[in-house]
């Protein structure tokens, strides 16, 4: 068992679309727009092919609305926006990851000896 990066995709994995659903919860975004703001988070490096079929879950399971705008630089932009269902699904997300890692923490936090 190393800690490397099958470590790190299994971290991200775990809270990518919460991660998204925080993104959201701050402001409407469309799909490349929340690609690009995830990769310059060190340690959230994503891509297209990860974002697009999240973002596809996240709206069949009622957490995100989609609408279609106008761009000024191409074609139509969808949005995503956050559903009162994904809000309530972050804010106890939120909960319970503080409580983990706390926990998480006062195990594994040099200096930490029982």
């Amino acid at each position: 068992m190393t800690a490397g990066g099958g470590l790190a995709a299994q971290l991200r994995k775990g809270t990518l679309a919460y991660c998204v659903l925080a993104l959201l919860a701050r402001r409407e975004r469309y799909g490349f727009e929340l690609v690009r703001t995830l990769s310059e988070v060190d340690g959230l490096v994503t891509s297209e092919g990860t974002i697009y079929p999240l973002l596809s879950r996240l709206r069949k399971d009622g957490y995100v609305t989609t609408t279609w705008r106008d761009s000024g630089e191409g074609p139509p932009r969808k949005y995503y926006a956050i559903t009162r269902q994904g809000q309530a699904d972050l804010d106890a997300f939120r909960v319970e990851w503080r409580r983990f890692r706390s926990a998480v923490d006062s195990l594994v936090e040099e200096g930490t000896r029982s």
